[in-house]
This record gives C-alpha cells, structure tokens and sequence, in this order.
C-alpha cells in the first residue's frame, strides 16, 4: 500500500506558529481593556488578529492597482 494520496496533496498548515510581540502604553492598554470589556470580547489574542489583518487587507484593497483610474 504504502504512502498514503493525502500526504501529496496536503494543505498548507494553518496553525499559528509564528509570535509576534507588541507593547502599549498605559492609555492605549487602559482603552483595549475596557473595549475588551465593554463589548465583551473573550478571546484578546482572537480579536487582535482579526483586527490587525482587517486593516492589513483593507489597506491592500485599498492600495490595489485598478483599471480605470
């Protein structure tokens, strides 16, 4: 039998491996806690990565050559 099909065709990995660090300062720390809180977000590293890429992709969107300009 051997190798198995699905270890030729196997998707890229998705799992986060790669940290990044980043450091706020009071008032900007002071203000993502009480978003944190207001809006009731459980999971801080889950809404910093969606947030970050959401500006990240907009930004390319935004950047992107078009046609008719």
């Amino acid at each position: 039998m051997g190798e198995k099909d699905s270890d030729k065709t196997a998707k890229p990995s998705s799992l986060r491996v790669h940290k990044h660090l980043f450091v706020l300062n009071d008032l900007e720390n002071k203000a993502l806690e009480r978003y944190l809180r207001t809006y009731r977000v459980r999971n801080k590293s889950k809404f910093i990565r969606e947030t970050l890429m959401s500006v990240i992709l907009r930004r390319f969107d935004e950047d992107a050559p078009t046609l008719f300009d």
